[in-house]
């Protein structure tokens, strides 16, 4: 199904992008520089489930066997993004702390080391990157790490940005660009007699007319009104808690990932010597309460892992809620109602995605091909890789 923008099409404004989260703000800009008059509805943009993030770019270091279409995505999307980086801070005229430094995998105990196997394995076996480290050589590339480490791995494709400067940034470059924002939260697309959308409503009742709309609304794209029902994909809240920490100096020099008997935990150093822990994954809804258990256990594995982090100030303890679909893959495409497309469904993995995604709803509306790796990926059913996933065990 192929919806593009009609020249004789009504509408004040070419795009509509309902949601300013880094996949609706990358989507704004790209549309944006295709020369599209674009609006861009949020009540906060850039604070979704971004804001609350570590901005790590790492590919497959929590891919499972039977994943392979997702991970070719993943990893195309990391691909696109040292020339991303590069547009956006020219077109934003500000940094977004983009770093090609790779990340460190390390582990506590053996039953860790065997999940460390597996992982290295599986990105063997789909040809990326990654080197097995002794207990040393774990040790000189971060001084910093606990005695308790009994092994690690070296992953190079694996970078990170500061990804509050990135949201920053790319607001700043849609308005540069001629995006308009309102801030305001979409709850309705609006349909013409036909049944093709024609602009968006919003919570205080105004219509904002556009000839396409997208809506990449996180987790509450599904909840869209206007649309029939089962026409858009069904997306849910996946509650994260994470910590910021700050010091006078640098207690890392590159990210940390750990398993710690058998939780995942990650330290992200930044450039202002801050550094952020996570993440929890918690099937809670749309919670964004912060509970005193999970700031404990984060910091329980982060201590663990890197015992300096004690003398650092615990400076934000943040929740954020990361759009997950039954099989935790995205859904980029066209829906059956003409003129309206989907970007949502992005769970861990929406700042690495938001470049290919971004390319892939320009590619919508100008009526070309969206990247291969994406094409996966439509708002159609799925139900065949979704059994695979199943069967894999997620």
């Amino acid at each position: 199904m192929a919806h593009t923008v009609a020249d004789d099409a009504p509408g004040t404004y070419d795009v509509a992008v309902a949601g300013g989260g880094v996949i609706g703000l990358t989507a704004a800009w790209t549309l944006a520089n295709d020369g599209h008059r674009v609006i861009v509805i949020d009540p906060e943009p850039g604070h979704g489930a971004a804001w609350v993030a570590a901005g790590m770019l790492a590919p497959a270091n929590e891919a499972y066997f039977g994943e392979e279409e997702l991970v070719r995505l993943l990893v195309a999307g990391a691909h696109r993004w040292p020339p991303f980086a590069a547009a956006l801070e020219e077109a934003a005229g500000s940094s977004i702390g983009f770093e090609p430094s790779g990340t460190i995998v390390v582990v506590c105990d053996a039953s860790d080391r065997a999940a460390l196997d597996r992982l290295l394995a599986f990105r063997q076996s789909i040809g990326l990157d990654a080197r097995r480290l002794s207990v040393s050589e774990c040790r000189h590339a971060i001084p910093a790490l606990s005695p308790a480490i009994r092994g690690g791995a070296e992953v190079p494709g694996d970078h990170q940005v500061d990804n509050r400067l990135l949201v920053t940034a790319l607001i700043a470059a849609c308005r540069g660009n001629g995006v308009e924002f309102a801030a305001r939260k979409v709850v309705e697309v609006d349909l013409d007699r036909a049944g093709a959308a024609r602009g968006v409503l919003t919570d205080n009742g105004t219509r904002v007319a556009a000839r396409t709309v997208v809506a990449a609304m996180g987790w509450q794209t599904g909840e869209l009104g206007g649309v029939p029902d089962g026409l858009l994909p069904e997306v849910r809240p996946v509650k994260g808690h994470i910590l910021r920490l700050a010091g006078r100096g640098a207690v890392l020099g590159r990210t940390v990932r750990g398993l710690v008997k058998g939780r995942s935990c990650y330290l992200v150093p930044r450039r202002d010597h801050s550094v952020v822990v996570g993440a929890t994954v918690e099937e809670m809804g749309p919670d964004l309460r912060v509970q005193a258990g999970a700031v404990h256990a984060l910091l329980d594995d982060a201590r663990t892992l890197v015992p300096g982090i004690d003398e650092l100030e615990l400076v934000e303890c943040a929740v954020g809620l990361r759009p997950g679909t039954a099989d935790n893959a995205p859904y980029v495409g066209w829906t059956e109602v003409p003129g309206l497309a989907v970007a949502t469904g992005h769970y861990r993995n929406g700042i690495l995605l938001a470049p290919i995604t971004g390319q892939a709803i320009g590619a919508l509306v100008n009526g070309t091909e969206i990247p291969a790796e994406l094409r996966p990926f439509g708002v159609g059913p799925r139900t065949e890789r979704a059994h695979g996933l199943r069967a894999s065990g997620r």
